[in-house]
């Protein structure tokens, strides 16, 4: 880069933001992914001395927040805070109003996020080797929720059904809300989802946590095995990123891409390592390349599972 090419870099860099930035979370409050969210946009705001403000705008399986963020101006006043779902569930709808990969961004992966694999308490299911034997003993009676269809709950919950060779039904659901519901109600038989969300139920005896996806036991759930001492190999995860308008300027991605990592630095690391998130600090060309691997690897997922979105 040329000396006064730097100078401009330099200087594009310094001046963001200079008002208020928003952030569009294509989804209802609540949940995992509107906690980290708001909770990175308030480290943002205090880093870079502007307000960071969080809009939800849920609809359309997350695509209508998106297409807000693909059409503004790639000035970084409008961002999108999402999770993995934003790149794989396209992939299980007829169209969608932008191309992730053409339309979007990559400016820093926050954090991965295991799962849980969640049953109803009043089953006689105790851990994964167990979940297996009455998935067989019942074939094409046993019910998993899914929070939204193409989501990382989704992929997670197909990869185990070809994995451990089960034949049960996955529901589909509006919301992690009504599926946690229905699944301490009993309506339900299983469902897999980030650990924050069945975490206190699980503490307090709603429903029994059996499993973890991650590849290591999770620290706020050491007695709890993962799936993979029982089914070896088997490994997921939901994860958060940041992203801008395509064309967003370098000076602005390095920018937020090194204030997210300062954030992922401060008490930020331990409040959402207590809620069992790996944090995932890098630049942004690290997380072009993760999304690129994943979005291969759900492809995948979806293809062999005939996932579609009716």
């Amino acid at each position: 880069m040329t000396s006064l090419g730097m100078i401009a870099f330099a200087a594009g860099a310094q001046s963001y933001p200079t008002h208020t930035v928003r952030v569009i979370i294509p989804f209802p409050p609540g949940g995992t992914l509107d906690t980290v969210g708001r909770m990175l946009a308030q480290k943002l705001g205090e880093q870079m001395g502007q307000t960071f403000i969080v809009e939800n705008r849920p609809g359309g399986n997350g695509t209508i927040g998106a297409e807000l963020v693909a059409r503004a101006a790639p000035d970084g006043y409008t961002l999108l805070f999402n999770a993995s779902t934003f790149t794989s569930a396209p992939m299980t709808m007829k169209s969608v109003p932008y191309d992730v990969v053409k339309n979007f961004e990559p400016i820093a992966l926050v954090a991965k996020a295991p799962l849980a694999v969640a049953i109803n308490k009043n089953l006689p299911i105790t851990d994964v080797k167990s979940m297996m034997g009455y998935a067989k003993a019942h074939p094409g009676k046993m019910t998993f929720a899914v929070g939204s269809i193409g989501s990382a709950g989704h992929l997670s919950t197909e990869l185990l059904k070809r994995a451990g060779g089960l034949d049960y039904l996955i529901v589909p659901y509006k919301g992690t809300a009504p599926a946690f519901q229905d699944l301490i109600g009993g309506q339900i038989d299983g469902f897999i989802d980030p650990i924050l969300g069945s975490l206190e139920y699980h503490k307090s005896g709603l429903l029994r946590v059996i499993a973890v996806t991650s590849k290591t036991r999770a620290p706020n759930l050491p007695d709890v095995p993962t799936v993979a001492e029982t089914v070896p190999g088997y490994e997921f995860y939901s994860w958060y990123g940041l992203w801008g308008p395509a064309k967003l300027t370098a000076a602005v991605t390095t920018s937020l891409n090194a204030e997210v990592n300062k954030a992922l630095a401060t008490d930020m690391k331990d409040k959402l390592a207590q809620q069992g998130l790996l944090l995932t600090p890098g630049s942004a060309e690290d997380f072009a390349k993760f999304q690129r691997e994943d979005m291969a690897r759900s492809q995948k997922i979806v293809t062999d599972g005939h996932i579609r979105l009716e």
